[in-house]
């Protein structure tokens, strides 16, 4: 079972999808922890909602990452809740080689594209710009780049011919509520191996 961490920066959408998941028996895990880098995230309130741990931290000065004395801020946190994974959920900051290190194999992300088409901000927007047909989302382990690490699960998504980029991203936040409690799962059931830059199924 993960002792699990979620880290976000807004609403909580994908948090939400995985404490349902929990309760309804579908993920093999707990959640020790919700931090967000955001006073004032709804993260926040529906974790207290849920009657779960949840805590601002101070992630520094820097709006898109995560380093120095505020990583071993962040890191002390996870710590005293007792985390073994963090599954980042809309956390809009990058996180370092400190934090990677510290979790080896154990922080997951989910992206709003069928990567590595598509990282970064607003990837349904760069989607629905460039103009393809499919688009997605996508699980993966975290690394030091910008979406850049190795899958766990992905799901598609057409592209409709009247689609805003309001609309497309909620099609794909449907996806991505059944993506991500899976992927957890296919972890905390010891499902996954990474090797190299690939995840095997076992």
């Amino acid at each position: 079972m993960l002792s699990l961490a979620v880290l976000g920066s807004g609403k909580g959408s994908n948090f939400q999808s995985i404490f349902e998941a929990i309760e309804e028996g579908r993920l093999a895990a707990r959640i020790v922890c919700v931090i967000s880098d955001v006073p004032e995230a709804f993260i926040l309130e529906r974790a207290r909602r849920a009657g779960l741990p949840a805590e601002f931290v101070d992630c520094g000065p820097w709006r898109t990452k995560v380093e120095g004395e505020a990583e071993q801020r962040l890191l002390e946190r996870l710590r005293a809740h007792g985390a073994d994974t963090i599954a980042l959920a809309g956390f809009m900051r990058m996180l370092k080689r400190g934090l990677i290190s510290a979790y080896p194999g154990r922080i997951v992300n989910i992206h709003p594209s069928l990567l590595p088409a598509f990282p970064g901000l607003r990837a349904w927007q760069q989607a629905l710009e460039y103009g393809v047909r499919v688009t997605g989302c996508t699980v993966h382990f975290v690394d030091e780049g910008m979406d850049t690490g190795p899958i766990i699960v992905q799901r598609t998504v057409p592209v409709l011919d009247d689609d805003t980029p309001d609309t497309l991203h909620a099609r794909i936040q449907e996806q991505e509520h059944i993506a991500y409690p899976e992927a957890l799962d296919l972890l905390a059931r010891g499902r996954l191996r990474i090797e190299g830059r690939r995840v095997r199924r076992v």
